[in-house]
């Protein structure tokens, strides 16, 4: 009986869609749902989930419904189910795309026994008619795709996903199968517990994706990296993620200014547009799409290359499911992101105005995501032990961290220190509590819970927070302290830490990565060697002395005149012409008229004597600012229009509209923001900072600024006045 069920589910198998054998858990899975039996699956993005729900269906007495977020996803799936049966009605969707004689139409079907899997968005589902029509057929089971949406835990949380259960019992009572690509313990349980299905089966695939390469690096200059990157991939696919949606455009533009095949996809473009860009990508009749995360849930293009995050996501699931874009082929998948500590500063921003239970979920979520950006250890080592895995190997030799390892450092006292420290304040607390009580940092919290009364307290002050925050995660991962699936965020030491207490072992750590240093650092040496030794050094030097004079002629700061990077620029691209200075970054015509003649002139001669070829090939594009913008600015400032008013008329943040402003300014063009600095900030405070930039400042560097003026003045207060004192000293 056994033996005639399993050649029964092999042919079936193989007559619809053609394989000769299961992948991974997908067998077991599919007897336990033709058992009749709860299924749980956390199957990684490529593992075939979709099959696990369709060949039952195919099957098994009755319809199956599908509930699944998204609308081009159920198309996609209905289309490749008809390809695998003659009979057109075996697969429809019920949704508010449908006019009503289509709905009738799949009724019709669906109740003349045609169709076996009928897929619903979750709010068709909970539609009055939808549910009475429901109850007037056999259902072979529910299946629930992409259930991580039904957990505030979850990177992409729904809440309609929350009335399934509800809607289910009305309906009657069927088998249940929950899929998901992304679930780490604590959305697991979530998931098991919104739908009653905590008896369920779990089948479990590992999250390892061997093949994928993981890289971080420091988002300094990343426009010029991601053309680099992509053009020493000429001709493969690949995917850009950035979290807004103006970003997507401008980067889109930038890289067909610079040759490469590529389009932008974003929610806020029409349905058609969205859809051809799609088509192309998939047709490869372009070879980059540069997207918001809308694009690419259930997206089966298998040879993508490469996943590039401008942006770094908000949480690890959002991570890996979109990394794991990469490779589904089991071929080359390069995953590099950029990450700068601003950006999740900025993320944290967005979630000012959300519901005080969302932002506490979401602050920690981003810390997860902090942690693994600036850990040196494995990141596959960390991933995986996010998602509740463990990966043995101590170099996986397919990651920045593995290839180029930090050097390591002896922790094992302060890991039974740690580890001390814990057990005494007990397990209520999240890592950054445990940290300050180490370090000697006096909170609210600490106060309350009288923890600088500790002996712990301060034990760990000759190291900072970085330090401390790479020893628990070691812990973490060396199984010494459990974090708590309930209340997450929550650590405490368990059996294993107590022992390594009671004798302890000597542990490695590796540093954290301190990727703001590493920007600095970089901006230094591509000053020194004009960007990454692509400028000609010689030149570069002469342009810095030529700046040095002119700036004196005019009794201004050298800065003043053109910034470092127009200097850099102009040493790769040695421009000989009027029209082509004006073409170099953060010189515009006002600033090419007044102060680019003298620059011209020593270019062209150094061009002559040296006999260079001038490498037009090898210079990155650069995409004016959008003239809509630029103009409107220009005139709503002239208008002296409040800077909220501006940004808000444009979609920006006040940030985004200040570093718009720069840019107008360094291209030479005069504005006078005087009246609003007047409204937004005092006097002295405004001449103090001016004073700065007219006679101590060596740059216009912020970071020198803040620094050297101290915490009284804020970075948009020294951006303002920057602003005001280029436009008056040198447009």
């Amino acid at each position: 009986m056994m033996e005639q069920e399993n050649t029964l589910l092999h042919d079936k198998l193989k007559e619809y869609f053609g394989f000769t054998s299961f992948k991974g858990n997908q067998e077991a899975v599919i007897r336990n749902l033709l058992a009749g039996r709860d299924t749980f699956v956390l199957m990684p993005t490529g593992g075939g989930k979709s099959l696990c729900y369709q060949l039952p269906a195919l099957i098994m007495d009755g319809v199956a419904i599908i509930i699944s977020p998204l609308i081009a996803l159920m198309k996609n799936q209905v289309d490749a189910m008809r390809t695998f049966s003659t009979e057109s009605g075996i697969a429809h969707f019920l949704n508010s795309s449908l006019n009503k004689t289509a709905i009738n139409q799949v009724r019709s079907d669906v109740l003349e026994g045609k169709t076996k899997l009928l897929y619903f968005a979750p709010e068709s589902l909970t539609k009055e008619d939808n549910v009475a029509f429901l109850r007037k057929i056999k259902i072979s089971f529910y299946a629930i795709d992409e259930a991580h949406c039904i957990s505030e835990w979850g990177h992409d949380f729904r809440p309609e996903y929350r009335r399934i259960r509800p809607i289910i019992n009305d309906i009657g009572a069927a088998p249940l199968i929950a899929l998901t690509a992304t679930a780490t313990p604590k959305v697991q349980m979530d998931i098991q517990k919104n739908l009653g299905m905590s008896d369920a089966a779990v089948f479990k695939s590992s999250f390892n994706r061997s093949n994928l390469f993981y890289e971080i690096r420091p988002k300094h200059n990343a426009e010029h990296d991601i053309i680099r990157f992509i053009k020493q991939k000429s001709g493969k696919s690949g995917i850009i993620y950035c979290l807004s949606r103006k970003k997507v455009e401008e980067l889109a533009e930038l890289l067909v200014a610079n040759g490469i095949k590529a389009l932008p996809y974003h929610a806020g473009m029409d349905a058609q547009t969205r859809a051809n860009n799609q088509d192309d990508f998939l047709m490869e009749r372009v070879d980059v799409i540069v997207a918001t995360i809308a694009f690419g849930m259930g997206i089966d293009k298998p040879d993508v290359r490469y996943v590039i995050h401008y942006d770094i996501p908000k949480s690890l699931e959002g991570y890996y499911q979109e990394t794991g874009r990469a490779g589904r082929d089991g071929g080359e998948g390069h995953c590099l992101t950029f990450y700068s500590y601003k950006d999740i500063q900025k993320l944290e921003k967005f979630m000012q105005g959300k519901p005080v239970a969302e932002q506490e979920i979401g602050k920690l979520l981003l810390l997860e995501t902090v942690s693994y950006a600036e850990s040196s250890i494995c990141r596959r080592k960390t991933l995986l032990h996010y998602f509740g895995e463990e990966y043995d190997d101590d170099n996986c030799g397919c990651c920045d961290n593995c290839v180029n390892p930090k050097p390591k450092v002896q922790a094992q006292e302060e890991m039974k220190l740690a580890l001390q420290t814990l057990e005494a304040i007990g397990d209520k607390f999240k890592s950054d509590h445990l940290v300050a009580v180490l370090t000697g940092k006096v909170t609210a919290q600490i106060k309350s819970y009288s923890h600088n009364k500790l002996k712990w307290f301060g034990e760990g002050e000759e190291h900072d927070g970085k330090f401390w925050g790479a020893v628990i995660r070691q812990g973490l991962i060396m199984g010494l302290i459990d974090k708590s699936i309930e209340n997450y965020g929550l650590i405490s030491v368990n059996d294993k830490g107590l022992k390594y207490i009671d004798s302890p072992t000597p542990v490695t750590i590796t540093l954290d990565h301190n990727y703001d240093e590493e920007e600095r650092e970089e901006e230094a040496s591509a000053a020194q060697a004009g960007k990454g030794g692509a400028a000609d050094e010689e030149l570069f030097a002469m342009l810095k002395d030529l700046r040095k004079k002119v700036a004196k002629k005019h009794d201004l700061p050298p800065f003043v005149i053109f910034q470092d990077p127009s200097l850099e620029d102009m040493a790769i691209q040695y421009p000989i012409t009027l029209e082509e200075m004006q073409n170099i970054s953060g010189v515009g015509v006002g600033k090419a008229k007044k102060f680019g003649e003298d620059f011209i002139r020593l270019i062209k001669a150094y061009v002559e004597e040296k006999d260079i070829v001038r490498p037009q090939d090898m210079i990155v594009k650069s995409v004016a600012n959008k003239s809509g913008n630029k103009i409107f600015i220009i005139q709503s400032i002239d208008r002296k229009m409040d800077f909220e008013d501006i940004a808000r008329a444009k979609n920006l943040d006040f940030d985004e509209l200040l570093t718009d402003i720069e840019g107008i300014v360094n291209s030479g063009t005069k504005l006078d923001i005087s009246y609003y600095i007047e409204q937004y900030m005092d006097d002295d405070k405004a001449d103090d900072i001016y004073l700065y930039f007219k006679e101590d400042a060596e740059s216009d560097s912020l970071d020198a600024a803040v620094e050297e003026l101290g915490s009284d003045y804020t970075e948009e207060e020294i951006r303002l006045v920057r602003i005001k004192f280029l436009c008056e000293m040198g447009n």
